[in-house]
């Protein structure tokens, strides 16, 4: 019977062979990376020798590749039971994208067993081994964050999905602003002034950088590259800058990502001339996919960042959150472990919301107002600025002096700096109010910081105030 079983199965491989794909036609497509094409070939195989770790192999990593995960993880499973190889590297990357890291670390280092001992290079595996277990403690520590929008764009054509406040700079494609035909995804931030920029541009070795100019009259100084502990010799991009004029978001995929871009965090030490050491900003803003262009408008008190978590290779999701005064993370120890992968994952939008009702319904409000704001000419900035006991200026237009406008819009820009870490210094102090003792320490250090930027805001608006008044009353005597 076991004979006449297995002489019907080979008649049946044979003639589905001479009617339709063959397996080797399919392996070689297989091999080609055209995994959709192949995958109805293998998955006919299996169907006729389900216990095959071959097949199995074959049709779970082609449906591991076109998204069908759950249906990938049974057929590599057999197919690691049965040692073949390459399943254990699907598996890990499989467990590492659902955030199951035990999981994905069991499968990793039985890959890296197999290659130490069949004497082959370890080096790729032990960097994802290096992200995984770095995303193991990551997950501990996911942002309690309200994500109140979503909206899953073109990527071509994602920047049109930021609907920031003009005071808060400016973003473009390095395309569009440069005027290039240039076509990598390299991405301009420029300030509010528009005197300075940063961006992303390819390097010899076609490696994205992040690079700054500065504008002198009316021409962009040489570029400058920022430093490695920034450009780590992975492609960065997707620069934005606060008003502070020294904190920096970026996206990056050096070794501290958990997978392909992730977003990261520094700021700009005036009194050392460097950058402090960059922080991955963490769960749930980054995850094992790409997840970049993290933009604050602090006019608005809006927050978005773009990820291709779980997306079709041409899309990607922009998310629209409020962004915290100070970082609060999820209680373990309260959490259910399915619950805080699910909040990592940004599953649902309103798990985010608990005890947030006033702010979700503001924030709305916000976001709304800024996808209809449309500028006009007859929009002005007012404000009452005195020149001297005769005249009272109270919009630009009124300013005759060359060198007092330009000062002009440094002071405005600088009044506005100075209202928004007011605000943001007075939430601190009450913070420390509310804290524990163990949080105090690391408050303190933030309103520190504050106090010493409110100041000097504070002596620059007076000294600019200064220089304003007498360009415009020296200009008025002539």
């Amino acid at each position: 019977m076991k004979k006449r079983y297995s002489t019907f199965i080979l008649l049946c491989l044979c003639a589905f062979a001479a009617s339709a794909q063959t397996l080797e036609e399919a392996k070689k497509m297989f091999e080609n990376k055209e995994f959709a094409q192949a995958k109805g070939t293998f998955q006919k195989y299996v169907k006729m020798a389900p216990t095959n770790p071959s097949y199995n192999f074959w049709y779970g990593a082609c449906c591991y590749e076109t998204g069908e995960t759950k249906i990938a993880e049974k057929h590599l499973n057999l197919a690691a039971s049965k040692k073949i190889q390459e399943s254990f590297r699907y598996l890990g990357q499989l467990y590492s994208e659902e955030y199951r890291y035990e999981d994905a670390l069991l499968n990793y280092n039985a890959y890296e067993a197999m290659l130490l001992k069949s004497k082959k290079p370890t080096d790729e595996v032990e960097k994802l081994i290096k992200k995984v277990t770095q995303s193991a403690q990551m997950i501990k520590g996911v942002e309690q964050v309200a994500i109140i929008d979503s909206v899953i764009v073109d990527k071509k054509g994602f920047l049109n999905a930021y609907k920031i406040n003009e005071e808060s700079g400016h973003i473009s494609t390095f395309k569009s602003f440069f005027e290039t035909e240039n076509e990598h995804d390299g991405i301009v931030f420029q300030t509010e002034l528009g005197n300075k920029i940063y961006y992303a541009d390819c390097d010899k070795k076609n490696i994205l950088n992040i690079y700054t100019k500065t504008k002198l009259m009316d021409q962009w100084s040489e570029a400058s590259l920022l430093p490695k502990s920034i450009n780590t010799g992975e492609d960065t991009n997707y620069p934005f800058i606060l008003s502070d004029g020294i904190t920096i978001y970026y996206a990056s995929k050096g070794e501290n990502s958990m997978g392909g871009y992730d977003i990261f965090v520094t700021r700009y030490n005036s009194d050392t001339d460097t950058y402090l050491t960059p922080e991955n900003v963490g769960m749930p803003f980054n995850s094992p996919f790409n997840d970049y262009m993290y933009v604050i408008d602090e006019y608005n008190n809006l927050g978005w960042f773009a990820s291709d978590r779980y997306q079709p290779k041409d899309k990607v999701c922009i998310y629209t959150f409020i962004p915290n005064e100070s970082k609060h993370i999820y209680d373990l120890e309260k959490t259910d472990e399915k619950k805080l992968i699910s909040l990592a994952k940004i599953s649902s939008l309103k798990d985010t919301w608990k005890g947030k009702a006033v702010e979700i319904k503001e924030a709305k409000e916000r976001l709304a107002q800024a996808k209809s704001y449309q500028p006009t000419k007859e929009e002005k900035n007012d404000f009452v600025f005195v020149i001297n006991d005769q005249l009272t200026y109270k919009n630009t237009e009124e300013f005759t002096a060359p060198k007092a406008i330009e000062l002009l819009k440094l002071w405005k820009q600088t009044v506005n700096d100075y209202a928004t870490q007011s605000k943001k210094l007075e939430k601190q102090r009450d913070a420390f109010t509310e804290a524990n003792q163990s949080k105090k320490e690391a408050i303190a250090l933030g309103i520190a910081d504050l106090e010493k930027r409110v100041e000097q805001m504070e002596e620059k608006t007076k000294s600019l105030e200064i220089q304003i008044r007498n360009e415009e009353n020296n200009w008025l005597r002539k």
